[in-house]
């Protein structure tokens, strides 16, 4: 049986759409900012402080919309599942400053992201129940459905 491990996690969107993708220091895929929920702590304050010590971030409960509960396996620790609260934090003028925990933190349009190294709960839950939401739809498999030629546009952070 799988030790579990409870996190909290941001979909983080900016006015144009794009949204945050990071590569945690030594990690070799991006996911959503957040991290492990102390024991006592509830989902949105653990985020709250995973928010500020990973992008200087300080982001009021109240913007914290719940997106969902998902289970995925855990990138960091394979005898781990993950169970993520994921929650859509829509950026007002905010301005990100990844902090020495983050390797790489690119804004992505939600149709560039799959060419990135993926975490599984980002490709398989967050990014896919996103992209149906926006189009009604599901997205195109990478895997079976070759895109045109494009650049990627994704705007990198130092």
């Amino acid at each position: 049986m799988q030790e579990e491990l409870r996190i909290a996690v941001a979909l983080i969107i900016r006015e144009d759409g794009d949204t945050l993708l990071v590569r945690k220091r030594c990690m070799p895929m991006f996911m959503q900012a957040g991290g492990t929920i102390r024991d006592g702590e509830a989902p949105k304050a653990a985020l709250a402080r995973r928010l500020h010590e990973e992008l200087g971030l300080s982001i009021p409960l109240s913007r914290m919309a719940p997106f969902g509960c998902f289970e995925a396996e855990s990138v960091e620790s394979p005898d781990h599942l993950i169970i993520a609260y994921v929650f859509v934090i829509r950026l007002q003028g905010e301005t990100i400053a990844p902090t020495a925990e983050i390797d790489e933190a690119v804004w992505a349009p939600i149709g560039d992201a799959p060419a990135l190294p993926l975490a599984p709960l980002t490709r398989n839950y967050i990014l896919t129940l996103f992209w149906q939401m926006q189009f009604g739809e599901d997205p195109p498999n990478p895997r079976t459905e070759p895109a045109a030629a494009r650049t990627l546009s994704v705007q990198r952070y130092a």
